[in-house]
């Protein structure tokens, strides 16, 4: 199958993305109106952007009309987030988040998530996540012309991780048991682990 992507509608071409770049890890990120309003919501495009210093890349979509979405508006307006680690005990919290509440709302009330203050940025943690990363909004790069999205760069300044995932410097990835997004309404967990070291060349 050859597809010229010039020629397909945009459905078709979210569709060819989210079903071919899978898994995507999910960063449910809470963040914080200028008026204090917690507001929290699920982003699967989603990765590790740098290592020194820590940084994560989130692409937030806009509405239509170039219309930013409230977890855009909101880092943009106070310059941090945090983003709460996705796993198999709070997937169901962090779909009910995907909703499209009003701006004026709170996710996390609504839902009854527990709000727990974090070390260095104004947004608080969400307690129902056992790894958070607390982000200080590094750089804003708009995408599109007309601009369609926006990817947010985050330098991460604090990490929280729970005592039971952390063992010889690492996160354990069993214990943490994450949860992926593929196509549709479908979520994965990890499945299979296997290890392949990294080869060295050798000069014939």
């Amino acid at each position: 199958m050859e597809i010229n992507v010039y020629e397909i509608a945009r459905q078709d071409k979210y569709k060819l993305l989210i079903g071919g770049v899978i898994p995507r890890p999910i960063a449910w990120v809470s963040s914080l109106t200028p008026d204090g309003i917690v507001n929290v919501a699920p982003f699967s495009y989603f990765n590790v952007a740098c290592i020194e210093p820590m940084m994560v890349s989130i692409a937030v979509i806009r509405k239509p009309g170039g219309v930013l979405k409230d977890t855009s508006r909101n880092i943009q307006a106070t310059g941090d987030f945090v983003i709460n680690m996705v796993d198999v005990y709070n997937v169901e919290a962090v779909n009910q988040t995907s909703a499209d509440y009003p701006a004026n709302m709170s996710e996390a009330d609504e839902l009854g998530l527990t709000k727990v203050p974090s070390l260095v940025v104004k947004a608080p943690r969400i307690a129902e996540a056992r790894v958070h990363f607390e982000c200080k909004l590094h750089q804003v790069v708009p995408l599109g012309d007309p601009v369609s999205s926006d990817i947010i760069i985050g330098e991460v300044v604090h990490v929280h991780v729970a005592d039971e995932l952390y063992f010889d410097g690492k996160i354990d990835p069993r214990k943490l048991a994450p949860v992926s997004r593929m196509a549709g309404h479908t979520y994965g967990t990890v499945g299979e682990l296997f290890d392949h070291p990294r080869p060295t060349y050798e000069p014939k």
